[in-house]
């Protein structure tokens, strides 16, 4: 009789224990409740940009970070949790607000998806080296402003051309400097764990 290896860990999430399957149910229900808090507290960390209608926040780094390290499923449910509860009128987005009428609402829908993305990419071994670390967040970065933008240009009557300079260009910068936090703490945490 051979016992069978139990499965490497896939993303990071899956390296917390859990005995049995009513607990493996309990730690991800945790999980996607703290991501979604994490990423509410993030948004909280908000700068306006003059002329535009869509802040800088922390809100897009933890909602890749949510993504990457809980994995495809229980990063959409995270984000999906963080979106629901703010549209129910948990003040939660940036700024404190909520609702879905604000034009930069389609952003929030867009990390969503792109926790999704992330999280996919991530169980592939996407967060274990810097290089495609990096190539993961902007993955989820494009995801998400391809969503958030057109939606940004309906929401607020604009051209694309307008959209994109309000909505995309003045926040490149930070998204680099997003991913370069990421870049270094993701690998780093797997180096460490696999010691």
């Amino acid at each position: 009789m051979s016992l069978a290896a139990p499965a490497a860990p896939a993303v990071l999430a899956d390296l917390l224990p859990a005995s049995t399957t009513a607990r493996a149910r309990l730690r991800d229900v945790a999980l996607v409740l703290g991501g979604a808090a994490l990423t509410g507290l993030a948004a909280q960390i908000s700068v306006p940009v003059p002329g535009s209608p869509v802040p800088v926040t922390g809100q897009t780094f933890a909602a890749l970070l949510v993504g990457t390290a809980l994995g495809a499923r229980r990063g959409a449910a995270s984000l999906g949790l963080y979106a629901v509860a703010g549209v129910a009128g948990l003040p939660w987005f940036a700024d404190g607000a909520s609702g879905w009428s604000m034009p930069s609402f389609g952003y929030i829908l867009g990390m969503v998806v792109a926790a999704a993305m992330v999280g996919a990419l991530a169980r592939r071994g996407g967060d274990r080296t810097v290089l495609r670390t990096a190539g993961v967040m902007v993955v989820g970065s494009a995801v998400t402003y391809a969503v958030g933008v057109p939606y940004l240009a309906h929401a607020a009557h604009l051209s694309a051309a307008d959209a994109i300079r309000l909505g995309l260009r003045p926040y490149l910068l930070g998204d680099a400097l997003k991913a370069l936090l990421a870049m270094a703490a993701l690998p780093t945490a797997w180096r460490y764990l696999d010691r």
